[in-house]
Order: C-alpha cells, then sequence, then structure tokens
C-alpha cells in the first residue's frame, strides 16, 4: 500500500490545491509512482475522464503534475452548487441528483464505501497518495460526519501538514486556531504547519515562527512564497477574475457569468503576451473588445437572465451585429440560441423556459440525464470567420444536461457567431493560434505580433517552475521523514 500525506488548510483558498500539485510533481520527478486523492471536492471546474466521468479540475491539475491520466477515483465525490443551498451530487463519476445541504450532510455517510473503495485501489497501485483536505478541520460544526478532513485522516491513517495564507492577513492566529480546535488525536496528526503566499523579507517573520512553533508543538516545514505559476485554478475563486487588465494588440472579453463553469476552456488565450483576456460583468466594462467568449454555466437559465437585465446581452448582440465574433461554450452556446426549455426543472431555476438570444438557430431542452463524454475529431464544414479550422484536429470533453439536437458538429455557426458543446476545444495545438490570427487578418495585424504558445509544453514549464518553488522554501527533508512516519 502507498504511503500518505495530508494537506489540510486553515480555510478555503489557503493554496492546498496548488501545494499538493507541486507536491505531486516533487515525488514525481524523484521517480515515485504517485497519485493525488480528495474525497470530497466542491466546484463548478469539473472535466471529463476517458471513461465519461466526472470529476474535480483541481484533481485533474494535480494528475497532469504526477504524470497521470485523470481517473475519477482522485475525486469520489464531486459537488456542483446549483443554488446557494443545495448541490448536483456526483460520486465516482456519475450524477445522484440535487440535494439541499442538509439532505446531503445527513446522506454523505452512504456514499463513504466508494470513497474508501477509491482511495484503497489507488493505493494499491502507487508509491505516495497526497490527500487534499477541504475547508477547514476546525469547521467545528461539521466534525461528526466528516469525512474530507481529520474524519478521513483518522480512517486511513495519514499525517497531515497544515497550510495558513498569510496574504489574507492573521497567519499565526489561523495555524495555532485551527490547532487549538482540534481534539487530541487530531493534533496528534498535525506534524508541520506551512506558511504560504509570502510576500516580502523571510527574516521579519522568523520570531513569530519560532513562537508558533512552540505553541503547536510542530515545525514550521516552510514559507512558501507567493508563487507567480500559470496553473488553472479550481473555482470561483480564482484570482483571474480579479485581475486588473489593461487592453492590449487583440483584447478578448470572457462574460463573468454569476454561475461561470469550466472558465479554464479560455486559458489558451492568456499564453499570448500581447493578447488581453479580460472578465467582465458590466455593459462598461465589456468596451469594444475584439473577440466576445460565453462562458459555460451550472444555471444557463438563470444566467441568461442576469445576462439581459444587466444589459450585457444587449452589448453582446449590438457588437454581433457589428461584426465582432461571438462564441459559446455549452451553457453560453445554449444561451445564443433561440429557444431554452426546462420542463421538468432540471436547473431548478423557477422557470420552465426562456427566449435565447437568437443569434444561432438552435433551440434546447434539459433532461434528467447527463451528457459526459470526451471527444475527439477533425474540423469539417465550418464557415464564416473560423473556416480557418477546417482541417484541423480538436479534442475535449462534453458535459451538459441539455440538447440541441442530434449529431451537432463541434462547431457551430456562421458569419461571426458560433458556439460548441465542446470543453477544451481550444486546447489543440494551433486552434487559439489559428483563431488569433484570423482576428489579426480582420484588424490589419501582423499575427507574428502576438507571439506563440505550445499548450502542453507551457503547462509542463509550469509544473516544474511550481515544484521549484516549493523545493525551494520547504523542507523536503522533513516531508519526507513524515511521509515515513519517521516524526
Amino acid at each position: 500500500m502507498a504511503k500518505t500525506i495530508m494537506v489540510q488548510g486553515t480555510m478555503s483558498n489557503a493554496g492546498k490545491s496548488l501545494l499538493c500539485a507541486g507536491l505531486c510533481r516533487i515525488f514525481h520527478q524523484d521517480g515515485y509512482r504517485v497519485a493525488p486523492f480528495k474525497s470530497q471536492n466542491m466546484a463548478l471546474n469539473s472535466f471529463i475522464t476517458r471513461d465519461g466521468k466526472e470529476m474535480g479540475r483541481a484533481q485533474v491539475v494535480q494528475a497532469e503534475a504526477a504524470g497521470l491520466e485523470p481517473d475519477v477515483r482522485m475525486n469520489p465525490i464531486l459537488l456542483k452548487p446549483t443554488t446557494d443551498v443545495g448541490s448536483q451530487v456526483i460520486v465516482n463519476g456519475v450524477v445522484q441528483g440535487n440535494m439541499r445541504a442538509m439532505e446531503y450532510y445527513k446522506r454523505k455517510r452512504e456514499f463513504l464505501p466508494a470513497v474508501m473503495d477509491a482511495f484503497h485501489s489507488l493505493a494499491e497501485e502507487n508509491d505516495i497518495i497526497v490527500i487534499e483536505g477541504a475547508g477547514s478541520p476546525a469547521e467545528i460544526n461539521l466534525k461528526e460526519e466528516d469525512i474530507v478532513n481529520m474524519g478521513f485522516a483518522k480512517m486511513v491513517d495519514t499525517p497531515v501538514i497544515l497550510v495558513g495564507d498569510i496574504d489574507r492577513g492573521g497567519v499565526f492566529a489561523q495555524l495555532y486556531g485551527t490547532v487549538a480546535l482540534l481534539e487530541e488525536e487530531e493534533r496528534s496528526r498535525v506534524k508541520a504547519t506551512v506558511v504560504n503566499k509570502f510576500r516580502g523579507d523571510r527574516r521579519i517573520l522568523e520570531p513569530g515562527i519560532r513562537i508558533l512553533e512552540d505553541l503547536c508543538g510542530v515545525p514550521v516545514a516552510g514559507v512558501v512564497p507567493y508563487v507567480n505559476v500559470d496553473i488553472d485554478e479550481e473555482d470561483s475563486l480564482s484570482q483571474r477574475f480579479d485581475r486588473a487588465q489593461d487592453r492590449k494588440l487583440l483584447d478578448i472579453a470572457v462574460i463573468r457569468l454569476p454561475r461561470i463553469a469550466n472558465y479554464t476552456d479560455f486559458s489558451p488565450f492568456e499564453r499570448y503576451e500581447n493578447v488581453s483576456l479580460r472578465y467582465v460583468e458590466s455593459v462598461g466594462d465589456l468596451q469594444i473588445p475584439d473577440l466576445i467568449l460565453i462562458p459555460g454555466t451550472k444555471s444557463t437559465i438563470s444566467d441568461l437572465k442576469w445576462l439581459r437585465q444587466s444589459g450585457l446581452e444587449a452589448a453582446i448582440m449590438k457588437s454581433a451585429s457589428l461584426g465582432t465574433p461571438v462564441i459559446g461554450i455549452c451553457g453560453g452556446y445554449q444561451m445564443l440560441g433561440e429557444l431554452i426549455r426546462d420542463p421538468d426543472q432540471v436547473e431548478a431555476s423557477g422557470m420552465t423556459e426562456i427566449v435565447g438570444m437568437g443569434l444561432l438557430p438552435l433551440k434546447t431542452v434539459f433532461r434528467g440525464e447527463k451528457v459526459q463524454t470526451q471527444v475527439t475529431g477533425v474540423f469539417q464544414g465550418v464557415e464564416g470567420l473560423l473556416d480557418i479550422l477546417n482541417g484541423m484536429r480538436y479534442q475535449g470533453y462534453e458535459i451538459h444536461m441539455g440538447r440541441s439536437g442530434e449529431n451537432l458538429p463541434p462547431l457551430v455557426g456562421t458569419g461571426n457567431v458560433y458556439g460548441s458543446y465542446v470543453h477544451g476545444i481550444f486546447d489543440a495545438p494551433g486552434i487559439a493560434d489559428a483563431i488569433l490570427k484570423r482576428i489579426c487578418k480582420q484588424k490589419g495585424i501582423q499575427p507574428e505580433a502576438l507571439g506563440t504558445s505550445d499548450m502542453m509544453q507551457y503547462k509542463q514549464r509550469q509544473y516544474d517552475l511550481l515544484a521549484d518553488a516549493i523545493r525551494e522554501n520547504m523542507d523536503m527533508k522533513l516531508i519526507y521523514r513524515i511521509l515515513n512516519r519517521e516524526i
């Protein structure tokens, strides 16, 4: 069976996912078979595996860092919020239905055998399992039925590293307060703490670190700087949404829908030095971009209502009429159509029908069974602005409850408005490049001015940079001693 190490945090977004990805990369570089694991994940950014199962993107990133193909066993429970008090519950990659928070809290022990089976089968195939917790282990109101933090640590008897986020302030209180709220058996599992997202001179922290080590009774394994790597983030806490972005040679506007999902579809456009990719949520922010992208969403009808009420729908339609390219992915694709129907309230939006934007000849009906599959092929028959894609290979995955017709091509549209159900459609080599070059031609810009990007090579380099930063700023000898149960 594999050796294990678990990374828990003082709060959500403390940097657990990225630290786990970095440790996976380091162990992989050191010659070990390593796999990530998170028993329960809550996120709208998901992925479809080769066998058609759905899992959280954080474990996809960690698997890539570990040199593995993503496997649904790495994230056996995925919760996709549908409302403020409810989520779609996915177990072993298959939808179990929508549940309110209290219903899931009462029933989640039913799903524990699936969690343990997934973990043990991974442990039989690997040397090391890097386990990620969720939120904080000090959420004392949730501890009784915990299957993702200390509760799970006890089930698989794993040591724990506790991570605090200094960027939000109060990191010493975060770490000590969390340890203080743990029960004695839980505290004994914490073998080290980590100060994460530090900016500045570490020497300033030294007095506090010494006091923290005395109070918690365990060493500080590292002070990890705010690492400037470009790695897909997990959910709507993504800092890219709040990042100020000046307009560059080519300007792309992504509509930041309230329930935005799988926004990492657009990452390939961010790799170009002279391309700006901005997330906008008001007409004033939209301005006059060179390309408008409408992302997926967990609630198409509700987000289309928001788009209409905010005035962005009218602004998008005006831009499209003036020739601006518009591309919708999944839910964004459905919004571009003529009509969306949800007779069985699959989305639980309170509406059974809504008129779409009418920019594509498309009618969508929501059904109870989710489409989830990987797809690959060659573009054929694309007309209009993006006919340059014909003959190029694409790959990605579909994940949607709505049906908009049978045997739809991967890219639907003519002129300058297009839609696709394929997440990751821009990832394959040359796709984003071809689209940007065509827009450059429209504007009379030399495409060479944008620079080029090899997506896969770029990703691997980012994982290596993350691993370098962790090796430099964490005591890896201590981490290996913890892994080997020497302390």
